[in-house]
């Protein structure tokens, strides 16, 4: 396998090579190694990364990545696994509740058609239907 420089590397990411660095100081990332002074990354980085921005967009932090990052692939990363995943599914159950009550206040903003902030019905009685 062919080490990736950390620019070509966050252009395939579509990262900062900033961002790469701070990975790295959080545990992340493996600490690049070093030829002729350029830091470099394995080519598994690419995919370990989009293992990370994967868990990020699930909702879960850094710090939880890390520590399931941490347990590598051993029985217990699958147990840590399952026990993240299903303490994170009812807080996505949340977020996913609130934002369709937000598409419905601004569906329902638009369905008002005032567009006249003085004067909508939707603000006057502070809720709408779902609210």
């Amino acid at each position: 396998m062919r080490d990736i420089g950390i620019g070509e590397l966050a252009r395939s990411v579509g990262m900062r090579p900033s961002a790469l660095r701070y990975y790295e100081d959080l545990g992340l990332l493996s600490p690049a190694g070093r030829v002729g002074g350029r830091r470099v990354y394995p080519a598994s980085a690419e995919r370990r990364i989009a293992l990370i921005k994967m868990a990020q967009r699930a909702g879960f932090t850094l710090s939880e990545i890390r520590d399931l990052l941490d347990s590598g692939a051993d029985r217990g990363a699958t147990r840590q696994w399952r026990a993240l995943a299903e303490r994170k599914l009812p807080e996505l159950d949340r977020f996913i509740e609130e934002a369709q009550a937000l598409r419905n206040a601004v569906a329902d903003c638009l369905a008002c058609g005032c567009m006249n902030f003085e004067n909508c019905r939707l603000l006057t009685t502070g809720t709408t239907e779902d609210g």
